[in-house]
């Protein structure tokens, strides 16, 4: 017996938006929102000022004396091996089925694209206590793709998905110790899913299987600085979880006798899930006029991530993800070498939210370390020249998944995963 149309729709729509890339932040987050926060691996910016911290903390900008703008640019050059390490495929030939290695290319170096990440900010003053905010990332936002002849080829092929968070910020300063700012955030995001497909024997070609699809959805944040004293300020923050549904097509084409014709076909349908909330906690302390200490914690609620739910025109499905809550730490340092030269270097903790059991090769994500180092120039009292760069080492991790394809093979993933990352970001403040 085969599946029928929703079934198989449901097989290709299942890894909509999943696919991510050991970029540098856990699972398909990406860091990069901040060019100043990069050097000092994210340790200060929910207590740090101006326009480059708006996507960090929206009370950033409360109480500005100018208005400012920043942009940044972030390169990221990620080297990473996806090898496999006994991975099989059983297809349903009776009476028992037949067993056999997936076969072709055993690895996989440079699956993930190297890409660059932009961000732009605003903030404009009001009067002394209000000012409004408005900033563009791109919080999610990767490609990943295998050979068509790779051992990962039924999970993954092209693996593509890019995001533009837009946010506006309102702040108020409400005395000389405390700041508040909310922001609403509206996130476009547009994917683009294939893998191949298995036919019933092993002689037969693969088939093909590919998800494409679109769609808007909004969050809030909100957060608050504490000036203890002078020299020291203590930064929290909260950013909404955002339920994100694209829609699009998918399609199936390649599927060969004896699986009926009529299984190649084109449907519309939708993708659901949950990208996470997280909260920020941080401080930075003046401990003199040239040294400032930054360190910060994070919880990022990646367990909103359990499943990916598909809807089409007469049915719908839910996989399980079970991700699960991490928590992040960083320490960093700012040191101001001469009146127009600062310089920062830190270091952080990012735990992979993944589980162990159903690691997939479109996120083969491991611990990392990210080890970081900037600099700022002060080119004249009204423009600030930011640049940083960042290594990012990936624990070694294994793929292990076991998953049934829409047309009944049952597939068995293992394999092991390496990889480090270098990001290099500049960028310019500018007040006037």
């Amino acid at each position: 017996m085969f599946l029928s149309r929703n079934s198989l729709a449901a097989g290709v729509a299942f890894g909509a938006l999943v696919a991510a890339s050991q970029a540098s932040a856990s699972a398909f987050y990406l860091q990069e929102q901040s060019v100043r926060g990069t050097g000092r691996a994210y340790s200060g910016e929910v207590a740090d000022r101006g326009a480059a911290s708006l996507w960090w903390n929206p009370a950033a900008i409360a109480g500005l004396e100018h208005n400012e703008v920043y942009g940044g640019l972030n390169a990221i050059q990620v080297d990473s091996d996806v090898n496999n390490n006994g991975s099989t495929i059983t297809r349903p030939i009776p009476p028992t089925g037949l067993t056999t290695p997936i076969g072709g290319d055993s690895r996989a170096s440079k699956p993930i694209h190297d890409g660059v990440v932009p961000n732009l900010a605003g903030a404009w003053r009001i009067n002394d206590q209000l000012a409004l905010g408005l900033s563009v990332a791109a919080p999610y936002n990767f490609t990943t793709q295998y050979g068509p002849n790779s051992w990962a080829r039924y999970d993954a092929l092209k693996s593509r998905l890019t995001t533009v968070d837009v946010q506006g910020t309102v702040a108020y300063r409400v005395n000389d110790k405390l700041d508040l700012g909310v922001g609403v955030s509206a996130v476009h995001a547009d994917a683009e899913l294939t893998n191949a497909l298995p036919n019933i024997s092993p002689l037969q070609p693969d088939g093909l299987q590919s998800l494409k699809g679109d769609g808007w959805a909004y969050g809030f944040t909100a957060g608050a600085q504490y000036h203890a004293t002078p020299a020291l300020t203590i930064g929290a923050s909260y950013r909404s979880k955002i339920d994100q549904t694209l829609k699009g097509n998918v399609a199936v084409s390649g599927l060969l006798a004896p699986i009926p014709a009529a299984n190649n076909f084109k449907i519309n349908a939708e993708a659901r899930i949950t990208t996470p909330w997280m909260v920020n906690v941080g401080a930075r302390w003046a401990v003199n006029d040239k040294v400032t200490l930054n360190g910060s914690v994070s919880r990022i609620g990646w367990s909103e991530f359990d499943a990916i739910r598909v809807k089409f025109a007469t049915s719908g499905s839910t996989t399980p993800q079970n991700y699960k809550d991490i928590t992040t730490a960083a320490i960093g340092v700012d040191y101001q070498a001469s009146p127009r030269l600062t310089l920062r270097t830190g270091v952080q903790y990012d735990p992979t939210p993944t589980p162990d059991v159903g690691r997939t090769a479109r996120v083969p994500d491991g611990d990392r370390m990210m080890y970081a180092a900037g600099a700022t120039w002060t080119a004249t009292p009204n423009l600030l020249l930011d640049a940083a760069i960042s290594y990012i080492s990936f624990a070694d991790t294994k793929i292990n998944r076991d998953d049934m394809t829409a047309t009944g093979s049952t597939v068995r993933l293992r394999g092991d995963v390496t990889g480090s990352a270098v990001v290099m970001s500049t960028g310019v403040r500018y007040s006037f």
